[in-house]
């Protein structure tokens, strides 16, 4: 099957460069009309110039595509909201969002300062927010969406020095559980991708060997997939240097202690238990799920007496 986007609309943020341009040509050159997006500043999210989006705006039109350019800033909500009128008003709809635009600003926890904090939740976590809220709307009336959240391997398994970035990046993933399950009658499919890539945002951070193996290229096939008609929903799909993996947020089968006065003790005496990996383990529909496996414990435990 080959994974074709001829009439879909798309909005890409932070597609100005790296791994965002790469995700824009590549829905372009297979049939997407494209918006790209991009502030134009610095990796620390400072500055601003409309020259980043409209570069590669213009190679998707020299290549015999379709695209516009904005740089709007994904923190604010009513530029956010004219963006996506904008791809309206010239394509008639909006099919795909995906949230790539992203900053860092890192530091080790201690040393932080609480407004580097701030900003990068604000640009990662509801600069995400507010374009999914704009474009939900449009897909609800269409019956028909995929949004593609940007995490990462950071937000999932964490990273020294970037406590900001994986609390916002793991919250990313939190958003997409909900609004899939919100999503589903509509026929919007959520995921999630969580790239490894040498970017402007990874110089410095990984030797140069290891980042030559990293192109943005080999992340763009699994966003393809999270974004055409065949997507799943609620995946966390991962890939880096061609390799692809999917991470999931699980439940042990765990044990039933009771609300005993010892309870404290007994689960200190046998948390190996509760945290051991293997067989009963889940991945929960929902997360009422955990309340349903917790209260089955329970009454399995009465009846047993």
């Amino acid at each position: 099957m080959t994974l074709d986007f001829t009439g879909r609309v798309a909005i890409v943020t932070g597609a100005g460069g790296g791994l965002g341009r790469q995700h824009a040509l590549a829905l372009a050159a297979r049939g997407a009309r494209v918006l790209v997006n991009d502030l134009g500043g610095a990796v620390d999210g400072s500055g601003g110039a409309a020259s980043a989006a409209q570069a590669v705006a213009d190679e998707i039109v020299a290549a015999g595509g379709q695209a516009l350019a904005n740089h709007a800033s994904v923190t604010d909500e009513g530029a956010v909201q004219a963006m996506v009128q904008q791809a309206v008003d010239a394509w008639g709809r909006v099919d795909i969002l995906v949230n790539n635009a992203g900053i860092l600003r890192d530091k080790s926890f201690a040393k932080m300062d609480m407004q580097d904090f701030r900003l990068v939740v604000d640009v990662h976590l509801m600069g995400a927010a507010y374009c999914a809220k704009a474009v939900w709307p449009h897909m609800q009336a269409q019956k028909f969406g995929r949004i593609v959240m940007t995490t990462s391997s950071t937000g999932l398994y964490g990273n020294f020095g970037q406590a900001n970035y994986g609390a916002a990046k793991l919250a990313q993933v939190g958003l997409m559980q909900t609004l899939a399950i919100e999503g589903e009658k509509y026929g919007i499919h959520v995921n999630a991708l969580a790239p490894t890539a040498a970017t402007r945002m990874t110089e410095g951070l990984m030797p140069q060997e290891v980042l030559a193996q990293l192109s943005p290229e080999a992340v763009v096939p699994a966003m393809l997939v999270l974004a055409h008609d065949s997507a799943p929903t609620r995946t966390i799909l991962c890939a880096g240097a061609g390799g692809f993996e999917a991470a999931h947020i699980t439940l042990t089968q765990g044990i039933h202690l009771g609300v005993g006065a010892d309870a404290p003790e007994q689960l200190a005496a046998r948390l190996a238990e509760v945290t051991a990996r293997g067989a009963g383990e889940r991945v929960p529909r929902s997360g009422a799920e955990q309340a349903e496996v917790e209260v089955g414990k329970a009454l399995a435990a009465r009846g047993a007496r």
